[in-house]
């Protein structure tokens, strides 16, 4: 085989491994972080209506809500792309083997989905339609009317931040693993506590902000 030739093969087989830890990275960096920096942007729902929109909602120049779309969704599609990827190449094992492992792959499958769909739903209802249908920014007055009296509202942003929340953990604990930084099991097993603990603590800022818009919306 000519030295081309090896070289393409290597490639060609490297190219799979490059794209998974692409990937695992993306979700992470950005994504990971800027979601962690939105949740705690809404909690200031906690200081009312002007602090929220004030973190959430204005802007100090148009550009910079672009840049900032761009760094969110550029990375937000190329994951979305890659996870189908790997979807659609995997094989389900549950029924086979019943380890805790393989149901923790099975709810992570799973939760993209559902992540994929609750984005959908939050981008057009948070950031497109007010703005298209009202030329102006969401308002703290409309998401927390929202969430304390339409209950399809309220329950949609409740399981689609578990959702978030439980992908995100997850994908911390897989990342460490795809990079290699962990390996032993015993690093593997603290790495578990550090995402049930990060679990935790996003579904708590994700849902202590649903609760300061549902309480506002009284």
């Amino acid at each position: 085989m000519s030295s081309a030739a090896a070289d393409a093969a290597s490639t060609s087989k490297s190219s799979p491994f490059f794209r998974s830890r692409l990937g695992s990275a993306l979700a992470l960096m950005p994504l990971g972080v800027w979601t962690v920096v939105h949740l705690w942007n809404n909690l200031s729902a906690f200081r009312g209506g002007k602090q929220w929109q004030a973190a959430v909602t204005e802007h100090s120049h148009g550009a910079a809500e672009l840049v900032g779309s761009f760094i969110v969704f550029a990375p937000l599609l190329i994951h979305t792309f890659w996870g189908f990827s790997r979807m659609r190449k995997t094989k389900m094992n549950v029924g086979r083997y019943g380890f805790f492992a393989n149901y923790k792959f099975l709810l992570q499958r799973l939760s993209a989905l559902g992540v994929l769909g609750f984005l959908g739903a939050h981008v057009w209802k948070a950031k497109l339609e007010p703005r298209i249908m009202h030329g102006h920014a969401e308002t703290f007055a409309d998401i927390s009317k929202q969430m304390h009296h339409h209950l399809p509202t309220l329950l949609v942003y409740l399981l689609g931040t578990l959702g978030v929340a439980y992908h995100l953990a997850n994908g911390i604990h897989t990342f460490t693993m795809s990079w290699g930084l962990v390996s032993s099991r015993r690093a593997l097993k603290q790495m578990e506590i550090v995402a049930y603990i990060a679990f935790i603590i996003l579904l708590a800022m994700s849902w202590g902000t649903i609760y300061a818009l549902w309480r506002a919306g009284a």
